[in-house]
């Protein structure tokens, strides 16, 4: 499943990208972050691994995010994997004056039957949350307002 989503943030992309970049801001627009931990390879580099750690119902979700390309403040393109799913994440920047347009385009490849059939019945789901994220970065880039859970 693909789709493509894109928002404006109020902010220049050097400042905007210094936001999203820094780790520390995760939890500010992500509610259900609970942690990041380096596991593999150098920081910022192509093949570096985190594994990140979210809330989920009563439980946690863990995925291990895998750097594509980390060529900012242009790209930032990288693997999220968890049980059930592979997420290819690609991020791109655009100076447009003094505002940033945040392009990112989401391919979601289902590898259990029950994420499949949740690809295949709630497809909307997946854009919808990935829409939120970015609004919910956006809310923060601009006024510094965190999300809530």
């Amino acid at each position: 499943m693909q789709y493509k989503v894109e928002i404006v943030i109020d902010l220049p992309r050097k400042k905007m990208v210094e936001v999203f970049e820094n780790a520390d801001n995760l939890s500010k627009w992500q509610p259900t972050f609970l942690g990041i931990e380096h596991v593999d390879g150098i920081e910022h580099t192509k093949g570096a691994k985190s594994s990140l750690r979210y809330k989920q119902g009563k439980g946690e979700m863990k995925m291990i995010e895998t750097i594509l390309v980390y060529n900012l403040p242009d790209e930032f393109s990288c693997t999220y994997e968890a049980k059930g799913v592979l997420n290819i994440n690609k991020n791109f920047f655009y100076a447009v004056g003094d505002k940033t347009r945040w392009v990112t385009d989401t391919d979601f490849q289902f590898t259990s039957l029950p994420m499949k059939l949740m690809g295949m019945l709630l497809p909307f789901m997946f854009k919808s949350q990935t829409n939120q994220m970015m609004q919910n970065f956006k809310t923060f880039a601009e006024t510094g307002e965190t999300s809530k859970s």
